[in-house]
């Protein structure tokens, strides 16, 4: 995991409103929230099965998350390294699997798996929030 110095950090704004901006630059809000907190993910690369993310946490401030008007801030966005396994499965899934190579209900191999070339996971990472943070600036609540 790399931990990433930007301006996001501690900035508030409504629920309803970052989602569709986060998702008009491909990220996507990851459905493993609960009423408080949450995550947007964003791709940076895959290759077979590994990938690397951008993630920015949020934390609901008032309301509950997956309500437009709830009032969330963010915290601390960071890199991180998945690698799955794309192998198959003899299981209920196996159809999906022999289909497309890649089972999206197995267990990562590696959940925060080494990255090499760190600095230039970090500085892709910092200009996707950058170019997010341009997009989001007229929204922010103080």
């Amino acid at each position: 995991m790399i931990k990433l110095q930007t301006n996001i950090e501690g900035k508030r704004a409504y629920f309803g409103v970052i989602k569709n901006i986060f998702q008009s630059h491909g990220c996507s809000f990851c459905s493993n929230f609960d009423y408080h907190q949450g995550k947007f993910d964003a791709l940076l690369w895959r290759e077979g099965g590994e990938s690397i993310y951008l993630r920015m946490p949020i934390y609901v401030v008032n309301g509950e998350l997956d309500y437009s008007n709830a009032l969330i801030e963010f915290g601390t966005p960071f890199v991180i390294k998945h690698v799955v396994n794309i192998g198959l499965d003899y299981d209920e899934n196996s159809l999906l699997t022999a289909t497309t190579g890649l089972n999206q209900f197995q267990d990562p191999l590696d959940t925060d798996g080494y990255i090499r070339d760190k600095s230039r996971w970090a500085k892709a990472g910092e200009e996707t929030v950058n170019m997010i943070m341009n997009s989001i600036n007229g929204v922010l609540v103080s």
